[in-house]
């Protein structure tokens, strides 16, 4: 990662917008220049509402884990204005961190501890936390995050996916009113990866705002009820999830054994994007009726067994927000 500025950031109050007193997290015009001009973060306007499981969407490189850190208080904004749990930071960082668990850019473990042996010093390096407590609140995470067996195994023996398990039991020692988790499913299994979701979900119901940042757009649509989109360093849109997806329009699905004859005619109709498989041909609808379109496939000869819109999805979002695609390698 390129060095931080040493330019004194800008310093101004912060200002309040309508919904920002049920804010958990809140930006105004945050910006992040690194030396040499790259601008990782450009201008960002979030707010997070309390309660929420909120994902922060972008492909790698967009300024979501830049972002963090400024949350954080790990690096200073060149400009603009963060609030965390309504309090200013970095200046406040101090006393918002102990209700805040976080996990950014995977864990800081010691190899030669076991799992129970590295929650055990995170949590005696805490301040806040109570040392009688402390072995029932290490077991009780490692339960929680599906490590309770592998507790006693050095962690230089976990899997990534166990690491990342470890990291999450980390931020799970005392109850927070805020979790951020940084690409928390990164290198876990399908059923790893559902096990998290089900926590997630289980931790909003108990009154914590997760603020979840993934490059995985099926995993924010499934367990996220509301999501930004960044890309490039710049905010794209956020809201609730449902409104994001109703945003964009959904694709032509048309099931019939004639494939080439239907993408031939919807091509003709003006569909774009027409997309033959092995039964069936998806398109961006055209602008006009469909009912005249399914007239011209069945005109044109081609047996029709299905036809209809689909729902569109989060990612049918992003690329008719941004005009690209998902490239999670970028």
């Amino acid at each position: 990662m390129a060095g931080a500025s040493t330019a004194e950031p800008e310093r101004t109050e912060h200002p309040r917008r309508e919904g920002d007193a049920e804010a958990v997290i809140a930006t105004r015009a945050l910006t992040k220049r690194y030396r040499g001009g790259q601008l990782a973060v450009d201008g960002l306007d979030l707010t997070v509402p309390a309660g929420s499981v909120f994902g922060f969407l972008g492909p790698n490189g967009s300024g979501k884990t830049t972002t963090i850190r400024m949350l954080m208080g790990l690096i200073e904004p060149t400009s603009g204005t963060a609030a965390v749990l309504g309090r200013p930071v970095p200046r406040d960082t101090r006393a918002v961190l102990p209700q805040v668990g976080a996990l950014i850019e995977g864990p800081a473990l010691y190899g030669f501890l076991s799992g129970r042996d590295n929650l055990l010093r995170y949590d005696a390096a805490d301040p806040t936390a109570d040392p009688r407590t402390r072995r029932e609140r290490v077991g009780a995470a490692l339960d929680r995050v599906g490590l309770a067996a592998a507790a006693g195994k050095k962690a230089r023996a976990y899997s990534l996916g166990m690491k990342q398990r470890l990291g999450l039991a980390a931020a799970l020692l005392q109850p927070r009113r805020l979790l951020v988790l940084d690409e928390p499913t990164n290198g876990l299994d399908p059923q790893g990866m559902r096990e998290i979701r089900t926590l997630v979900r289980e931790l909003a119901s108990d009154g914590t705002t997760v603020f979840l940042s993934s490059h995985l757009l099926d995993e924010i649509e499934q367990v996220c009820t509301h999501a930004a989109v960044m890309a490039r360093g710049r905010l794209i849109t956020q809201g609730p999830v449902a409104e994001l997806s109703a945003g964009a329009r959904g694709r032509l699905v048309v099931t019939t054994p004639d494939v080439g004859e239907a993408a031939r005619v919807l091509k003709e109709q003006g569909a774009g994007d027409v997309v033959v498989a092995e039964d069936r041909v998806t398109a961006e609808p055209p602008g006009r009726d469909l009912a005249d379109l399914n007239a011209a496939l069945v005109t044109a000869g081609v047996r029709v067994r299905g036809f209809g819109v689909e729902r569109a999805s989060l990612e049918d979002a992003f690329v008719a927000l941004t005009g690209e695609g998902f490239d999670v390698a970028g």
